[in-house]
């Protein structure tokens, strides 16, 4: 369409605003508002639009640069090579293009491509100094980034010295990820503890390589694969024999990498991947294709944003469009409102989703969320529907936004939101009723208190019948109580429904469970009460540093702060908490049914973690003393693990000492049983 030189300015004001605004939401909030797809819609249409119009073009210009702003909490470093982007294409043709082109540069009738994943996590530079890591440094905008060192040190598939024949000096380029596993493991924590999720790995991954605490990046259990050498890659000829040597070296390195002769065979990859993609423990968006020989990779040089002998495929997230029903709104456990688009059902990534959430009040005005648009929803890693946007062109008028409600939907309390926050809450933390059960559920919880027998449905039940309000209530229950209740439970998430009811041996069940949950360690007794921000490891380092209930709830600000992840916000909350007559008394009763409020004398019986959880060790050979074999066992349990007397195929790993018997190692190898040294073993826990 024709334009004027007027309204191509405008035009490009226009685009060169939204892009720096969705750059900054991307790299440096780490919360991005659109999609990969509708960001480089956007800034093609830029390029479009100078391409016709050159005199309009100014040096800032999105299409000038490489990435975002860098944000100030770390170091800044200058990398010695840029660390450029990749172009993208979503579609064959374009991909055909790119192969025409190169090959034309080159003089050349074929080439050879290797064809990788694109980890969607965050880009790393790393710098190794005779073998020794000694720098790990963001993208930032591609010139400058963070130094982050300390906090790489912490990822394991990073190793820290470097084994084999390698150069002296050595630059190499990867994508930190957070795995599907230790993203579900991070959200559930931080809603326990009353904080908003991570949207997706991604940002979980960006967020936790910039905690100041390396102990807490350590805790986020990252990943990372290594895919470009930057510097010393004159010792290979081509990419792909330096991607092998990085193995060598000791760096993880994808398996799902391949040599292709021609397009088909990069063609045949990208298909392969659409699909088995959704079978990986961890996110990818696309696929990349370089150029695998240095040489070709010198003559193509680079443009002044991407390399010319590489590009990225990127997958079309799959999408669904679908009519917005109306909009609820839940309460959870430390009272935030959060808003949730109910849809009419549509069939994505081989699911049918019928919910997903809206986020905050903010995210809704974002999308401008109209009653009765059409949405369209994806499936952020395939996994949680999310509403990336609004079909405007199926609008009914007059279009009525959506509006966040200022009181409780539950329990008619005035909303609040605190200064810095995205969240809206509802105060009423003693009567609003859906705080009362995911207290409830939460104080019953695995790792909280422990108490089996009361699955989905049994907590509203109880709940309903008004026999439990209150934690102190559940030591109240006798079986007279239970006996005979039942109502019809239904799942909101999927609309199932089943009977929940208490028969004479679900009822004594639960009896025996909350007896038992008397001897629930101090830790996880502070953690069940459910102190806003403080989460289980939180809740580990108060009690070993305060070791009693008396002393924790008289101590100052001053001595909060000085308990190693306790920081002012923490330090707050617990201050409120304590200084509530009610929870003080809630307390005083709980002990008074026996619940422990102090640390056991022995400090060694404190439960640390359960980084252990699930897995089976066998401790075997002799140690450096006999205690030393014992402290080994006690780390076990106190970890979370199980302990063997003998090899079988149900161990996890054996902690082999000298002098292993001879029987015993022979059945190892026989079983494939993985063995530790004593120093692994610990490694396995720090």
């Amino acid at each position: 369409m024709y334009m004027t030189l007027e309204e191509a300015q405008k035009k490009i004001d226009d685009l060169t605003q939204q892009i720096h605004r969705h750059n900054y939401q991307y790299y440096v909030l780490d919360n991005p508002l659109i999609s990969d797809y509708d960001f480089d819609m956007l800034l093609n249409e830029l390029i479009a639009v100078e391409k016709e119009f050159p005199s309009l073009v100014l040096p800032d210009s999105p299409t000038q640069r490489v990435g975002g702003e860098i944000t100030k909490q770390f170091k800044q470093v200058r990398h010695s090579n840029p660390m450029l982007s990749l172009a993208n294409t979503y579609n064959e043709a374009e991909l055909e293009e790119f192969d025409k082109r190169t090959k034309s540069a080159l003089a050349l009738d074929e080439l050879e491509y290797v064809c990788e994943l694109k980890y969607d996590g965050v880009a790393i530079s790393l710098t190794y100094e005779n073998g020794v890591l000694t720098q790990a440094v963001t993208r930032g905008d591609g010139l400058t980034g963070d130094d982050v060192t300390a906090n790489v040190k912490t990822i394991r598939s990073i190793p820290l010295r470097l084994q084999g024949d390698y150069p002296d000096r050595i630059e190499l380029r990867g994508e930190i990820i957070m795995p599907h596993a230790s993203f579900s493991a991070l959200n559930e924590e931080k809603e326990t503890a009353g904080e908003l999720p991570f949207a997706n790995p991604r940002n979980a991954a960006s967020g936790s390589l910039k905690l100041q605490n390396s102990a807490e990046t350590a805790r986020r259990n990252l990943d990372c694969f290594l895919y470009f050498v930057s510097s010393g890659h004159s010792l290979y000829k081509t990419h792909y024999e330096s991607i092998l040597a990085l193995s060598v070296w000791g760096f993880k390195i994808s398996p799902h990498i391949a040599v292709c002769k021609n397009m088909g065979e990069v063609f045949d990859f990208i298909n392969q991947w659409e699909i088995g993609r959704k079978t990986l423990p961890f996110d990818t968006d696309g696929c990349v294709i370089k150029v695998n020989q240095y040489r070709l990779q010198e003559m193509l040089g680079f443009t002044a944003k991407n390399p010319r002998w590489a590009i990225a495929y990127k997958y079309k997230a799959e999408r669904a469009l679908t009519a917005l029903n109306e909009v609820s709104y839940q309460v959870g456990r430390t009272g935030v409102v959060t808003p949730v688009a109910n849809l009419h059902p549509v069939l994505l990534a081989g699911s049918m989703v019928k919910r997903a959430s809206l986020h905050n009040a903010d995210f809704m005005a974002e999308m401008d969320v109209c009653t009765g648009d059409m949405l369209y929803v994806e499936k952020g890693g395939e996994i949680i529907p999310k509403i990336v946007g609004v079909d405007k062109s199926q609008r009914k008028h007059p279009a009525i936004p959506v509006s966040f409600p200022a009181h409780c939907p539950a329990c008619g309390a005035l909303l609040i939101r605190n200064e810095g926050e995205a969240a809206y809450y509802c105060p009423n933390t003693k009567q609003c009723p859906p705080q009362l059960k995911a207290g409830l559920e939460h104080f019953i919880s695995r790792k909280a208190m422990n108490i089996e027998g009361l699955g989905e449905g049994k907590i509203d039940l109880l709940f309903e019948k008004g026999l439990v309000r209150n934690f102190t209530d559940f030591y109240k229950l006798s079986y007279t109580d239970l006996l005979g209740l039942e109502r019809l439970y239904v799942n909101e998430n999927d609309g199932t429904e089943r009977l929940v009811s208490f028969r004479e041996k679900t009822a004594q069940n639960l009896l025996d469970a909350i007896q038992k949950s008397k001897q629930t360690p101090f830790d996880r007794v502070l953690f069940a009460l459910g102190i806003r921000y403080v989460g289980e490891n939180s809740a580990k380092k108060l009690a070993l540093h305060f070791r009693n209930i008396d002393k924790l709830m008289t101590a100052t600000h001053d001595q909060l702060i000085t308990v190693d992840d306790i920081g002012d916000r923490i330090a707050e909350s617990i201050l409120s908490y304590f200084a509530d007559a009610f929870h003080v008394e809630n307390i005083d009763e709980l002990r008074s049914f026996g619940l422990q409020f102090q640390l056991n004398d022995d400090p060694e019986q404190l439960v640390l973690s359960d980084k252990l959880q699930g897995l089976t060790f066998l401790v075997s050979g002799t140690f450096s003393t006999p205690e030393r074999r014992k402290e080994i066992e006690r780390l076990i349990e106190r970890h979370g693990g199980k302990k063997s007397s003998s090899v079988t195929k149900q161990l996890s790993f054996i902690v082999a000492g000298a002098n292993m018997g001879p029987s015993k190692l022979e059945k190892a190898v026989q079983l494939g049983i993985p063995l530790l040294s004593e120093q692994e073993f610990l490694q396995l826990l720090s």
